[in-house]
Parts: C-alpha cells; sequence; structure tokens
C-alpha cells in the first residue's frame, strides 16, 4: 500500500511517502514544502506541488493534525464530522490546525476516492488520570472551555516508546519510561505500560520544560505585574513568552543549541541558560521517576535529544540509577502516522 504522509505547518508542508506491505516499510521519497505564503502563495499550491512531483499511485493519505482536544483517542478516517471537530479545536491551536485543514481539504479534493486520516499529537494523551490532566482552578472552567492539559508531540513520544520496548526487548505494557522530546520545542511524558500518564505540555504547548523561545513553567502572577510595569497588554506578554523566552531570553544570544553549546565556556548568560534547561528536565525526570515508583528506561528524541551526548550525559548524571536504561532514539512522527494510515485503510478495504 503507498502511503503519503502530510506534516502540515504555517508556513510549509513535510511529506513522506511509504510502501507498507505487512510488516514490510519502505520509504520511497520526502520532501518539502516551504515559504509557503511568500515563494508558493498557499497550502493549496503546495498539495499540487507535492502531488505532482509524486509519481506512484497513492493508495492512503496521513494526515497530522496538532490538536484533537478531548475528542480523538486515536487516530480516525477523516470524514465532515471530523472535519468539524478540527475546525472546532482552531481557538487552542491558530497556528498549527488552519494549516492541517487547508491541506487536508485541498488534498481530498483531489485524491477524492482513497482514505485520509487524521492523526493527533493530542490524542496520546486523552486517557491519561483525571487528577493528572485538570488544573485546580474551578472546575466549571473545564465544563464550560475545556481547560485542562492536554499534552503535545504525542505521535512522537508514541513512537519512541515502541521503539524502546523493542531494542529492550520486554514487552511496552509492562515498562516504565520517560520520553523525552528535547527539540526547539520540547516535552517529557511518563508512560507506564504503554500509556501516557502524565506530560510535561498543557493546555499549550507553552507549559513545562524551558525550549527554545518559549519559557516553559512560570508563576502566573508575573503576567500582569509584566503588564502593568511594562505597560503592554497581554498578547504581547504571551508573544514574548512564547517566542522571545526560554534559551533564547536567557543567553540573549539564540536558540540553537549548536551555538550555545560551543558559546558556553566564554558566555555566562548562556552557561546559565543551559543550566536553567538541564535543570528542569532533571526535575520532570525525578518527578515522573516517582509517580512511576520507578523507571526501567529514559529515552532522549529530538533534534537536540538525537545529537547532544555530552548534555544528555550532563541531564542524567545523578538522576538515573543504574538500573535505569538510557536510550537516544531518533524519533519518526511521518512513520507512526503512517503505520496508522496503513492500519485504518486496511480495515476500511476489508
Amino acid at each position: 500500500m503507498i502511503i503519503l504522509v502530510l506534516n502540515s505547518g504555517s508556513s510549509s508542508i513535510k511529506y513522506k511517502l511509504f510502501d507498507i506491505q505487512g510488516d514490510s516499510e519502505k520509504l520511497l521519497d520526502k520532501g518539502l514544502a516551504e515559504r509557503i505564503g511568500e515563494k508558493i502563495p498557499a497550502h493549496k499550491e503546495a498539495v499540487n506541488l507535492i502531488l505532482n512531483k509524486i509519481g506512484p499511485k497513492i493508495d492512503a493519505v496521513g494526515h497530522r493534525v496538532v490538536h484533537g482536544g478531548d475528542r480523538f483517542s486515536e487516530s480516525i478516517l477523516i470524514d465532515s464530522h471530523v472535519i468539524k471537530a478540527i475546525e472546532d479545536f482552531v481557538e487552542l491551536a491558530p497556528l498549527h490546525n488552519p494549516p492541517s485543514l487547508f491541506t487536508i481539504n485541498e488534498s481530498r479534493k483531489i485524491l477524492s476516492g482513497i482514505p485520509h486520516v487524521a492523526v493527533f499529537d493530542t490524542a496520546f494523551y486523552y486517557d491519561m488520570p483525571e487528577y493528572a490532566y485538570l488544573y485546580a482552578i474551578p472546575y466549571k472552567f473545564y465544563e464550560k472551555y475545556k481547560i485542562r492539559r492536554y499534552g503535545f508531540h504525542g505521535t512522537s513520544h508514541r513512537y519512541v516508546s515502541e521503539q524502546a520496548s523493542r531494542l529492550l526487548k520486554r514487552p511496552l505494557n509492562g515498562l516504565r519510561l520517560i520520553t523525552c522530546h528535547l527539540g526547539n520545542g520540547c516535552s517529557i511524558t511518563a508512560v507506564k505500560n504503554g500509556r501516557a500518564i502524565d506530560t510535561s505540555m498543557g493546555f499549550t504547548p507553552l507549559e513545562g520544560l524551558v525550549m527554545g523561545t518559549r519559557s516553559g513553567d512560570i508563576d502566573p502572577a508575573i503576567i500582569p505585574y509584566i503588564m502593568e510595569k511594562e505597560n503592554i497588554d497581554v498578547t504581547a506578554v504571551v508573544e514574548m513568552l512564547n517566542k522571545k523566552s526560554g534559551l533564547l531570553g536567557v543567553s540573549g544570544l539564540t536558540n540553537d543549541m549548536r551555538e550555545l553549546m560551543q558559546a558556553k565556556g566564554s558566555n555566562k548568560k548562556v552557561k546559565l541558560a543551559l543550566d536553567i534547561f538541564i535543570y528542569r528536565i532533571k526535575k520532570y525526570i525525578g518527578a515522573y521517576t516517582g509517580v512511576m515508583s520507578g523507571c526501567d528506561a529514559i529515552i532522549f528524541t529530538g533534534g537536540i535529544g538525537e545529537n547532544n551526548p555530552a548534555l544528555i550525559e550532563e541531564i542524567c548524571k545523578g538522576v538515573v540509577s543504574k538500573d535505569t536504561k538510557t536510550l537516544m532514539i531518533p524519533t519518526d512522527e511521518e512513520l507512526m502516522i503512517a503505520r496508522d494510515t496503513y492500519k485504518i485503510a486496511e480495515i476500511r478495504g476489508n
């Protein structure tokens, strides 16, 4: 079965083309349509460019969708009801869901006779315990506005969890794992017996670890305090917390880990940014080890997690016991999407 995976961002669409036949998985092609809105007018034209480039007949299409809210516990065949649900969660993911919708709608027009599948970043966290996903604010705000911790990067965390099970040669339902997706966006998930029981990102991807440009956890009272002192509105503060904070904000230099690692010996603020970054990860690893009553393996993935062994060694120092394995596993969200698409398309075909 030839499966096209489309991973849409605000200004680009990544794609991979797979041939999946049972347990056989072969990558046929991959690429990126970028500078949408500049070089390429819109997502519609980007989809057409990709489909014109791909030669083989496509049997099914898998789409990455960031936010499925509390409606989707697994990947699903796309129909009008699914489209409406994705639209409903645009308010919670205004930068991510609209590009997915543009791409889904256009590709369904062109490839109308085949299954299209939505794979949600949030689905892995659908059945987290209520005490883990609820905030200690008046319960009516959850009832009225669905304010809860949703979690993100779920497809990546699910993929590396399954890969860890294979590498350790142990069943996933008997493992306690801590998966660390470290890139420009960073998140940690506690995976017990194959199920996500807690994760660092929350209502939005802003919560949790220190990231490239995001602050991660802060005292919420800081927001009105900065608004008053700087005479700015809440939109400007949220913009600052998302795009001007984190490693960039503390170092004053960059959010690129490669540059930071090179400069840490001569720049005190860079060293401080890295110290905060490492410390926050250690805290989450310690907390998740506690709630799972131990940890069998810690997995590092993402651009930072896969390419910085010295940094990973520093993170693990003092928090990883001799009984805990440490693994670096390259993530492949597109392959995970392709696998889900294959399963759903196979069921539909039967």
